[in-house]
């Protein structure tokens, strides 16, 4: 059995030809599928973005009518070949020439060759035919490679590589593109005195998506733009004195109609939160309010909600009952017409010493009795059953959401905000924050949000009103 195990090692070793060994009309070859993941990693590494290689809008205008790979990652095949087949290990890379005869597009199949053309016994210089093609047998590279061979025989392990895995941010695009077709929403953006708070608003008026109401102690939000570099031209602000009697201020003004949407500025959320929820604010309806997280994690094949991490702290059945309702109508608004709701706990199985999955269950069949419309409802799920198929079939779940769940109900605020916070920072997703429930849509952004996210708040609180003012009804 060892003899079959270091013939086996054997096969993966690296191997050269030395000078000696190399004969005029000698050749190797080695092939690759270019992918699109090929494409965005070369440009991540080289940092060569020309839309010609990554944007399919551009490209679709472009000589050639779509994307197409870097040169130099076909050039780049050659250099691996040279390296690691013939000569091999050991080979100095001197000169090479490269004339770019078809383009590569994604999917396209291409077979590097090297033909030794000529040995020069002096220090042991090689010249070698270097050619690439397609599947069709094209030419799309040729070249000729100048290296000085290996004057000694090497066999090597190859170096174990890392694994790489890209993160596609995409999840937005095709929302935000709506919002950005819909004329801009006029927005209370509520007490932003803050350089942070006042950027958020005029970028994402710049972006086409909203139209900024600015309301606040007019004195201090001049001087905060000045201090900041700011231009506050073309913007219009509500003055009042300070950031409690900004918000009540906001909600008056949503109620009579004056703006579609509120954003939260410098002020604390839950002061902005109580003028929302106050009994004679005229925002409140029968549903309760909650928070979502629009997430797009890049493990992930779709959007994903994780709802409330922000404001319900212990939540009721009932409550859970809204804002899982609150949720489904986001995405029915986004065009899910069926999105699939998982109520989180930590095990599959109702269990009568934990609540959680007691509401679970509960939920599920208040989605079968038409409590919670328009969504499939199921519960109890263990995270990893709801988001990941594979993990639902190796425990025998029968679900139609287990592994592919749009929603992801958590038990609780700590639970959703560990949940959403762990899937920011180690899962690399980005998080749009909002707030359902009221007659308008509030956005909730943090000073540390990028931009993305803040546009993709700012688009999911356009389309929600967008909707709301269509339909011509309060929640129920």
């Amino acid at each position: 059995m060892s003899c079959k195990g270091e013939a086996a090692v054997n096969d993966t070793m690296l191997r050269n030809r030395t000078f000696d060994e190399l004969t005029v009309g000698e050749s190797a070859s080695l092939t690759r599928v270019v992918n699109r993941d090929d494409i965005d990693l070369f440009a991540v590494v080289s940092g060569d973005v020309n839309p010609a290689h990554l944007d399919t809008r551009f490209a679709a205008s472009d000589l050639f009518g779509h994307i197409v790979a870097h040169g130099m990652w076909t050039g780049a095949l050659v250099s691996a070949l040279l390296g690691t087949k013939l000569p091999g290990p050991g080979t100095i890379y001197l000169d090479q020439d490269l004339s770019f005869r078809k383009p590569v597009a994604p999917g396209d199949t291409i077979t590097v060759t090297a033909t030794v053309l000529e040995k020069r016994a002096e220090k042991r210089i090689v010249l070698l035919d270097t050619r690439c093609t397609n599947q069709k047998g094209e030419d799309v590279l040729t070249g000729t490679a100048t290296v000085i061979a290996p004057e000694a025989s090497i066999s090597w392990a190859p170096t174990r590589l890392p694994d790489v895995t890209l993160r596609h941010h995409d999840r937005y695009e095709s929302f935000v593109q709506q919002a950005r077709d819909l004329p801009p929403l006029r927005t209370a953006i509520v007490h932003p005195c803050s350089p942070e708070a006042l950027k958020a608003a005029i970028e994402v008026r710049d972006e086409g998506l909203l139209d900024p109401l600015l309301v606040g102690p007019e004195a201090k939000i001049r001087a905060v733009a000045a201090a900041a570099g700011l231009s506050l031209d073309g913007l219009t602000i509500e003055p009042v004195e300070h950031s409690h009697a900004a918000a009540a201020r906001a909600v008056e003004l949503a109620v009579a109609g004056k703006v579609a949407a509120l954003m939260k500025g410098s002020l604390h959320t839950d002061e902005l939160l109580g003028a929302v929820v106050h009994p004679n604010s005229g925002l409140r309806t029968e549903r309760r309010i909650s928070h979502v997280y629009a997430m797009d994690v890049p493990a992930y094949g779709k959007p994903l909600i994780v709802t409330d991490a922000a404001i319900n702290i212990q939540p009721t059945l009932e409550h859970k009952r809204d804002i899982c309702q609150n949720a489904v109508d986001l995405l029915v608004t986004l065009g899910i017409a069926e999105p699939l709701v998982a109520v989180l706990a930590a095990v599959e199985t109702v269990n009568a010493a934990m609540p959680s999955t007691l509401d679970a269950a509960a939920l599920t069949v208040m989605a079968a009795r038409g409590q919670i419309v328009g969504a499939r409802v199921d519960g109890p799920l263990a995270f990893d059953n709801a988001i990941n198929l594979e993990a639902a079939r190796t425990k025998g779940i029968v679900s139609p959401v287990a592994g592919q769940a749009d929603i992801l109900l958590v038990p609780d605020l700590e639970a959703g905000n560990m949940l959403a916070k762990q899937l920011i920072y180690f899962g690399g997703a980005d998080a749009a924050g909002l707030v359902l429930g009221a007659r308008v849509p509030i956005i909730l952004t943090s000073r540390s949000d990028s931009l993305k996210v803040r546009i993709a708040s700012a688009a999911l609180a356009k389309l929600v009103a967008a909707r709301r003012a269509l339909v011509k009804r309060p929640l129920r």
